[in-house]
């Protein structure tokens, strides 16, 4: 228990370079409370002690602004920075080494039973504001743009963007914003869509105006 303490208090200094000592860190620190509560909640909930692991997890919640169900499993050194709004649902998993910053969701899509929330990897980085809905995984190494809705599987070592989110680095590779192989963007399909009906139209005016020009 006390390594899973230390590796806690070792992620803050590790991804905040303004944490200064480990007295600040401990006492001021919303983030790490919460994922302190979340180990003795996550204890209870193991046990089938439901009730005592929600009201662990919703003192936890009034305290710090970050959710995390009970039932969630998170790995060593998450380190969730400025958490407030932070949503964690029931059946996620949070690998190794990831970042969380405020107003991260990571939760469902519907009322589905069983597995219906993300599987973070290691090492991953999710933005302010990001949502990842759905039970699908985000790859090891990846990163979640700010304000980015996710609602597809993520290869690891990939950057995600945009609402819908869409890949912009395969591998460290940019990949093309409108290569569809890669990943299903319907707003830049919208897009293309229009530039080709206003080519078409225009296209349309210059046969007009020299027909009309022909004429007089």
């Amino acid at each position: 228990m006390f390594r899973r303490i230390k590796s806690d208090i070792e992620a803050v200094f590790e991804n905040d370079p303004a944490a200064r000592s480990i007295f600040e860190v401990i006492f001021t620190y919303s983030g790490l409370h919460a994922v302190w509560a979340h180990r003795i909640a996550h204890w209870f909930f193991n046990r089938r002690m439901y009730t005592i692991a929600r009201l662990i997890s919703q003192v936890s919640r009034f305290f710090t602004g970050i959710e995390i169900h009970p039932g969630a499993r998170i790995g060593n050194k998450l380190f969730i920075d400025h958490g407030m709004g932070v949503v964690i649902g029931e059946t996620c998993e949070i690998g190794d080494n990831v970042v969380l910053y405020q107003g991260v969701t990571l939760g469902g899509t519907g009322k589905e039973k069983g597995k219906r929330h993300p599987t973070i990897g290691n090492n991953v980085v999710i933005g302010s504001g990001a949502k990842i809905l759905g039970s699908f995984k985000i790859g090891d190494y990846s990163y979640v743009g700010a304000n980015a809705v996710v609602l597809q599987e993520v290869p690891p070592h990939s950057t995600v963007v945009g609402i819908p989110g869409r890949l912009v680095r395969k591998n460290g590779v940019r990949v093309d914003k409108l290569d569809h192989r890669v990943h299903d963007d319907p707003l830049a399909d919208q897009i293309r869509q229009l530039q080709q009906q206003v080519e078409q139209l225009k296209a349309e005016l210059e046969r007009l105006r020299r027909h009309n020009g022909e004429e007089a």
